[in-house]
């Protein structure tokens, strides 16, 4: 049975696609991996398209369909894939609801400010409701900084479930992103490479708990 990986937050600009993306890339070579975006903007659908063209990765298996007919969908892709991305709308709708229900592991970014952790409260609700594990990860953190060792003190206390490795702000990842590419793939050896390659390990640990 697939691992599915549920990509929420309610705050836009928060990273989710871009993360979708680069996950799918770092595990595309060891696993056979499927996208499923149903955030209505589809830049997850425009990165596979880009990927497709050039044809220089790992493929990947992708769909768009949402709706009604979201949940046979996903039944569909998990008898070809080990492990689903499902990319989420910024809102909490119906689809967003069946991503998180279908989900092993709920993936939340956020970057080290209060209102990207205040714009994870409903995810976060809507995943105890559905008793779904939830990780929160740090997206474009600073090394050391007196506001991120604040949101990590606040979600410890609370008990949630914050990934070790972070993401700095580097611009690897959107040069990567623009050529349907993972920084797994354009820079390995790079500390954008380093990091995310930690971090990739620690999402398919925690989905597979």
């Amino acid at each position: 049975m697939a691992l599915i990986v549920t990509v929420a937050q309610q705050k836009g600009g928060a990273g989710k696609t871009m993360l979708a993306a680069n996950l799918a890339a770092a595990w595309a070579p060891a696993h056979r991996v499927a996208l499923l975006d149903i955030d209505p903007q589809r830049s997850l659908k425009r990165w596979h398209a880009l990927r497709m063209a050039h044809g220089k990765a790992p493929a990947l298996a992708f769909s768009d369909v949402s709706g009604w007919r979201l949940g046979g969908e996903i039944e569909r892709l998990e008898k070809t894939a080990d492990i689903i991305l499902i990319d989420t709308p910024p809102h909490i709708d119906t689809d967003a609801t069946r991503a998180i229900r279908a989900a092993s592991l709920v993936l939340i970014p956020v970057q080290p400010s209060p209102p990207d952790l205040w714009a994870a409260e409903g995810t976060l609700q809507l995943a105890a409701t559905e008793r779904r594990r939830v990780a929160l990860l740090m997206y474009r953190a600073p090394a050391k900084s007196k506001l991120r060792t604040a949101i990590e003190t606040e979600i410890a206390g609370r008990r949630l479930t914050l990934l070790a490795p972070a993401l700095g702000n580097r611009a690897a990842y959107a040069l990567a992103f623009a050529q349907g590419m993972g920084v797994a793939e354009t820079a390995p050896r790079t500390l954008a490479g380093q990091e995310f390659a930690a971090l990739a390990a620690a999402v398919l640990e925690t989905a597979q708990q």
